[in-house]
């Protein structure tokens, strides 16, 4: 499990294309202390395996379905990334429940910038609306934010200036994808009251 606060901002060094799938080698100081083969670490929000460590990069292999169902696929040699360690069991939960299960991917859309924050809209996939709710929380590139406005078809977050510095976000313009992770207790609430309208019903 993760929380979304981005622990340092990573670079991919090297993509190796196979068959069904892309191998990885991302550069990542902070995360790669004491990092050992099959450990977790999150890459724009997306929960991968280290394969191999050595001094401050690892590898990644990522699954057809991940790079189909994230911005991955995208992602070339010198491209800058979101990176986050799981979260050690007693530490604060500083953002929200994040997977690392990517639901989808959106785009930006627009960026406002003011003074000491920028305002930056992001489409929204149909089947992920209703999970996003003013003032939720979502997972974007794997930063925890918290929704502004909740649109039929977008959402915006306003992003202050440590986010803005320290996270892909501050450097993403119109047209480049991000990776989403609806609320997951969203999820499970509807599920449940499902099951209770079927129950009912029945």
């Amino acid at each position: 499990m993760f929380t979304g606060i981005v622990e340092e901002l990573g670079e991919v060094t090297a993509v190796e294309t196979l068959d069904d799938a892309c191998r990885f080698r991302l550069r990542g100081p902070v995360v790669t202390q004491g990092a050992k083969h099959g450990d977790s670490i999150a890459v724009n929000g997306v929960c991968l395996t280290v394969v191999d460590h050595e001094g401050d990069e690892f590898t990644a292999d990522v699954m057809a379905e991940t790079l189909n169902r994230s911005s991955l696929g995208a992602l070339k040699a010198g491209s800058r990334v979101n990176l986050e360690r799981p979260m050690a069991v007693g530490e604060r939960l500083g953002g929200h429940i994040v997977q690392g299960h990517v639901d989808g991917t959106g785009e930006i859309v627009e960026r406002k910038p003011s003074d000491n924050w920028e305002i930056v809209k992001i489409s929204l996939p149909a089947d992920l609306t209703r999970y996003v709710v003013e003032k939720g929380s979502i997972t974007v590139d794997g930063i925890s934010l918290t929704v502004v406005d909740a649109g039929p078809d977008y959402f915006t977050v306003s992003l202050i200036p440590t986010t803005l510095d320290l996270t892909t976000l501050g450097q993403k313009q119109p047209g480049d994808p991000v990776n989403l992770e609806v609320d997951v207790i969203a999820k499970y609430v509807e599920r449940m009251l499902g099951d209770r309208a079927q129950g009912a019903a029945q």
